[in-house]
């Protein structure tokens, strides 16, 4: 057994004895991981009430090179999450934040880049942002980080780039944007606006220019039907979050 040191955000608890718990955290470092928290559950055991649902952490812990789970020997509290403070929505989201983190992520796989966007994602949530944008910013960072993330600009079948005018093809099962010809035979394809395309391009794109992009209802409805489609269709059910996430939509 190795002794590894990461930050980590916390995903999930279950209860394991009258004292421990196994977490599942993201860690900066280690991508995901499951470990034992001996004691953890004690009044003043030796977390100090750092394990908390979405909190982010420094942690120590032994990492087992077998299938047995790791064993958490320290964790020291960075910042808790106190979204719901402010209101549901905000708490919601960063449920959502942790089922993504959880379902599109494989143990021991990392994606600092993918911790560093959840991490600023709950910051964000934590204070006065705009729910809606703020989780579609981080659902596109997340799918380009484990290789899902849909085209946009060219056509998945034919590689040809694509106009973005009027009504466009996007194949839910072929993973993007589809021209016409090769749209025939296609299965779970959904015609949408050209604006639906422009406003994932923009939310998927490297710089800040998301964060100047206004959607107005109608275009956030339409975005969250396509999104919610594909993600659905990627994990093999519907995010359970998302029915209390209808502010996305709003």
């Amino acid at each position: 057994m190795s002794t590894e040191k990461s930050l980590a955000i916390v995903l999930r608890l279950v209860e394991f004895s009258e004292t421990s718990v196994i977490a599942t955290l993201f860690t900066e470092d280690f991508g995901k991981i499951s470990a034992l928290a001996k004691g953890a559950r004690r009044p003043k055991g030796p977390f100090e009430a750092a394990l908390d649902l979405l909190a982010v952490c420094r942690i120590v812990f032994l990492h087992k090179s077998s299938d047995a789970l790791d064993l958490l020997t320290e964790a020291k509290l960075e910042r808790r999450f106190r979204a719901a403070t402010r209101n549901l929505s905000h708490l919601y989201a960063g449920y959502y934040v942790a089922e993504l983190l959880q379902d599109l992520t494989d143990d021991g796989d990392p994606h600092p880049q993918l911790f560093q966007a959840a991490n600023q994602t709950l910051i964000e949530l934590d204070d006065a942002c705009d729910v809606a944008t703020t989780v579609l910013r981080f659902e596109m960072i997340a799918l380009h980080e484990v290789g899902h993330l849909p085209s946009f600009d060219r056509c998945v079948g034919c590689g040809n780039e694509l106009s973005m005018e009027g009504r466009i093809a996007f194949g839910q099962l072929a993973g993007g944007v589809l021209c016409p010809q090769c749209r025939v035979g296609q299965r779970q394809v959904v015609s949408v606006s050209a604006g639906v395309i422009r406003a994932f391009r923009c939310f998927s794109d490297p710089n800040d220019s998301w964060r100047r992009m206004e959607l107005d209802r109608g275009l956030r409805g339409e975005l969250r039907g396509v999104l919610n489609h594909y993600l659905a269709n990627l994990l093999g059910r519907k995010p359970r979050m998302h029915r209390y996430l209808g502010v996305l939509a709003e």
